[in-house]
């Protein structure tokens, strides 16, 4: 039998490639709007994070999010989002 292949995505934060299912994906939809997609599934330009505060502050620090969305995002959306982040990391 064959061994199913493991979608891999590169965290923005600590740029290393790991499994999909690991990361969270941040998603800027159509209208500019940033949101968490737990899913992996909604519709828009996504990037991927690790679940650890330390990737989260290296992506801000960075301004990884809006450089790899190639979108101009406000202070407010990326705090927000950074907000409901941190519930999900470790």
């Amino acid at each position: 039998m064959k061994a199913k292949k493991i979608p891999m995505r590169r965290c923005v934060g600590c740029m290393e490639s790991k499994p999909k299912k690991e990361l969270i994906r941040i998603v800027c939809n159509k209208e500019g709007d940033l949101s968490l997609d737990i899913t992996g599934k909604a519709a828009g330009r996504g990037v991927y994070l690790c679940k650890n505060m330390d990737c989260l502050e290296k992506a801000r620090k960075r301004k990884a999010i809006p450089r790899s969305l190639d979108k101009e995002v406000s202070a407010e959306q990326l705090d927000i989002v950074f907000e409901e982040l941190k519930n999900y990391a470790e």
